[in-house]
C-alpha cells in the first residue's frame, strides 16, 4: 500500500460518524500501519503535501494567519503554500545549504514559519525549531553543541544570534531575517526565487528534526525525529484531535517548541485541513477566544493553562457554533474547566498526552466524548504499545498500581516514537532498557482501561506549557556569588500547574533578605528565558541528599506538595517573583 493511501484513508477515518465505527476502523488502521514494510525514501513534502493535497485541491486554504496585535491577515491555498517553501528551499541550495545541514528557526508566529519548516522537510534539511525567548547563553550553548548552517530569525532576535555566534565562532552559510539587519539576508530577497522545487531523496530514517528539551541532571539534550517519525507519526495525532479534511484547525502554541509541529503543522497538514495562526505577545483570554470564533475555528488545541483563563471569562457572550473539538495536552485539566467549557460551547474539553519524544500516545479522541472520566487523560494510542512497568522493570497488568509509562518495543516499534537523542546513547541507554522505552512519567489504569496521571518520575517541571530542567536553574543561580548551592523543583500551583522553586543555600558570610532575593531574581533573569526563572525563592540551610551527596529533589516536592495541602504559610525566608514591583517590567512572561 502507498503512503499516499495511508493519509487518504485517515482523511475518511476522521470523517466517521458513528463513534463506535469510528473506534474499530482506528484500531484496523493503526494495525496496518504499524507492520507495514516503510518504503526505503519519504518525502512528506513531495508525496502529501504536494502529491496528494496540492493536486486535488490546490487553490483550498491551507493557512490563515492573523496577528491580534495589528489586526493583519494573510491567507495562502495549498499551492501557494507549496510555492512559498519551494522559494525557501531554492534560495537555501544556491547558497550551499544542502541535504543533511540544519536550519535553526527563531522566528515567531507567522506564515514564514510554515514556509521554512516546509523548505527544510522537502529538501532533507534538519530543523531547529528555537524559542524566541532564548537568551545569548542558551544559544551559545546550542550552537557549540550543534554548529548551525543556517538561520532564520525574526529582526527582533537577530542580535541576540549574532551575539552568541560571536561567541561560539560559528558561521552559518545563510541568515535570513525578517525585517531588514545588516549581515542578514531580508526574507523579501527570496521572492525573486522559482516556485518550482526538486524533492530530496530522504532516506525513512534520515533525522530531520532536532529539538533541544531540558534534561533533570544535565544541559539540553537534542531529540531527533526522522522523515517518518513526526510526518508518518503524527497522524495519530490528527486522528486524536478528530481534524477532518476541510476543518478550520488552531492550536495555540509557539514556534520553537514540539507542540507547534504537532498541532499547528502534521496533525492539519496531514489531512488537508486548513491551519489558522495567531500571532500575540501576550495573551489576552477575551481577544484570544474572539479570533476563535470569527474565523470559525472547527476544532482547538490549547494548554491547561490557557483552558483555564478562558473558563474564567463571560464564555455566554462567545458565538462557538463553528467549534466541534476541544482538546487540550501539557498535563491534567481540572474538570471544573471541562464543565464550565462544555456548558457553554457544547463538548467536552478532551485531555491527551505525549512528549517531544514521541507523537500522540495516549488520550481521549473523538469516539470518547460523552464517555470520558475527568480527570483520566484515556486510553493508549493504536499506534503505541503502551503499557506500565514496575520499579524493577516488570510490566504491570493490575488496575490501579501505579508504575512507569513505557512503551513496548517487541511487538512493534512506534512509527511516532524518535530516533534518538542526538550525540547521547548514554541517555539513550537510560530509556531504552529490555524492549522498553521510559518516557519518565508514571500513571496508573483502572479496571476500565482509563489512564490516570500520576506524575514525573523525574525532576522536569512542567510549568504552564513549558518544560523546565532544574540544572539549567541551580547552574545559574550557583553563578552568583551569594548561592553556595541550589536545588530546583516544581512547587504545586493552580494555573501554571507547578511554579519554579529554588531552594538556596548561602555561601558564608551572606545571609537571607528581601534585598537578597531581589537580586537573585534579577540575576536569573539576565541569565535564562523568562519561563525557567525561579517564582520562588527560599533560603535554607541544607537540602536532603543520597549517601553520595546527590539532591534528593524527590524529597523537596514532595515537602513542598505536602505544605500547600497542609496550609501552604510562607516560609520564614520564603520569597514569591509575585511580591516584587521592582520585577513588574519583567512579569509579562
Amino acid at each position: 500500500m502507498g503512503m499516499q493511501q495511508f493519509y487518504k484513508e485517515a482523511m475518511e477515518l476522521n470523517t466517521m460518524e458513528d463513534p463506535e465505527s469510528r473506534r474499530m476502523a482506528a484500531r484496523t488502521f493503526f494495525e496496518k500501519l504499524n507492520h507495514m514494510e516503510m518504503p526505503a525514501h519519504f518525502n512528506w513534502a513531495e508525496e502529501i503535501l504536494e502529491g496528494l493535497h496540492v493536486k486535488q485541491g490546490p487553490d483550498h486554504p491551507a493557512l490563515i494567519w492573523a496577528d491580534m496585535e495589528t489586526g493583519q491577515e494573510r491567507r495562502f491555498s495549498y499551492s501557494e503554500l507549496a510555492a512559498e517553501g519551494n522559494r525557501c528551499l531554492n534560495f537555501l541550495r544556491r547558497n550551499g545549504v544542502d541535504q543533511g545541514r540544519n536550519m535553526y528557526m527563531m522566528i515567531p508566529i507567522v506564515p514564514e514559519t510554515w514556509f521554512a519548516s516546509l523548505a527544510c522537510l522537502k529538501g532533507g534539511l534538519i530543523s531547529v525549531p528555537t524559542a524566541t525567548s532564548m537568551t545569548v547563553r542558551e544559544l551559545q550553548f546550542r550552537f557549540e553543541t550543534y554548529l548551525p548552517d543556517s538561520v532564520v530569525a525574526d529582526q527582533s532576535v537577530a542580535d541576540t544570534i549574532d551575539e552568541a555566534l560571536k561567541k561560539t565562532g560559528a558561521a552559518p552559510k545563510v541568515k535570513i531575517v525578517l525585517g531588514e539587519k545588516a549581515g542578514w539576508t531580508s526574507w523579501s530577497a527570496l521572492f525573486s526565487e522559482p516556485e518550482e522545487a526538486e524533492g530530496a531523496q530522504i532516506k525513512k530514517d534520515d533525522v530531520l528534526f532536532c529539538f533541544f528539551t531540558s534534561g533533570t541532571t544535565g544541559l539540553p539534550k537534542r531529540v531527533g525525529h526522522s522523515a517518518t517519525s513526526y510526518p508518518v507519526g503524527h497522524l495519530s495525532t490528527a486522528i486524536m484531535i478528530g481534524i477532518r479534511p476541510g476543518d478550520i484547525h488552531h492550536n495555540l502554541s509557539a514556534p520553537g517548541w514540539a507542540k507547534w509541529a504537532w498541532s499547528s503543522f502534521f496533525a492539519p497538514l496531514n489531512v488537508g485541513a486548513t491551519v489558522a495562526g495567531f500571532n500575540f505577545k501576550a495573551l489576552d483570554p477575551n481577544t484570544y477566544l474572539d479570533y476563535v470564533c470569527k474565523y470559525r475555528v472547527n476544532t482547538f488545541c490549547g494548554p491547561p493553562t490557557a483552558w483555564r483563563a478562558f473558563v474564567g471569562l463571560d464564555l455566554s457572550r462567545f458565538d462557538f457554533s463553528a467549534l466541534r473539538s476541544s482538546v487540550s495536552a501539557g498535563e491534567p485539566l481540572n474538570p471544573e474547566a471541562i464543565q464550565q467549557w462544555k456548558k457553554y460551547a457544547g463538548m467536552e474539553i478532551r485531555d491527551f498526552y505525549g512528549q517531544t519524544e514521541s507523537t500522540a500516545m495516549i488520550g481521549n479522541p473523538p469516539w470518547m466524548e460523552g464517555r470520558m472520566r475527568f480527570g483520566s487523560f484515556g486510553t493508549p494510542s493504536f499506534m503505541y504499545d503502551v503499557t506500565l512497568a514496575d520499579d524493577a522493570g516488570n510490566e504491570i497488568t493490575s488496575p490501579g498500581e501505579t508504575g512507569h509509562i513505557v512503551v513496548r518495543l517487541d511487538r512493534w516499534r512506534a512509527i511516532g516514537l524518535f530516533t534518538e537523542y542526538i550525540g547521547n546513547p548514554e541517555k539513550m541507554n537510560q530509556v531504552f532498557v529490555n524492549n522498553f522505552y521510559y518516557t519518565g512519567d508514571r500513571a496508573a489504569f483502572d479496571e476500565d482501561g482509563y489512564w490516570w496521571f500520576v506524575g514525573r518520575a523525574d525532576d522536569v517541571i512542567k510549568s504552564s506549557d513549558f518544560r523546565v530542567g532544574p540544572f539549567e536553574v541551580e547552574s545559574a543561580l550557583v553563578e552568583h556569588p551569594a548561592v553556595a548551592e541550589a536545588a530546583v523543583v516544581g512547587s504545586p500551583d493552580p494555573q501554571r500547574y507547578q511554579l519554579v522553586k529554588a531552594y538556596v543555600i548561602l555561601s558564608p558570610g551572606h545571609a537571607p533578605s528581601r534585598d537578597l532575593a531581589l537580586e537573585l531574581f534579577q540575576h536569573t533573569i539576565s541569565i535564562l528565558a523568562k519561563f525557567k526563572i525561579p517564582r520562588i525563592i527560599e533560603f535554607v540551610s541544607e537540602v536532603p541528599k543520597t549517601i553520595s551527596g546527590k539532591i534528593r529533589r524527590i524529597e523537596l516536592r514532595e515537602q513542598e506538595t505536602e505544605k500547600k495541602e497542609k496550609d501552604g504559610q510562607k516560609g520564614e525566608y520564603e520569597y514569591f517573583y509575585q511580591d516584587f514591583p521592582e520585577l513588574s517590567s519583567k512579569k509579562k512572561s
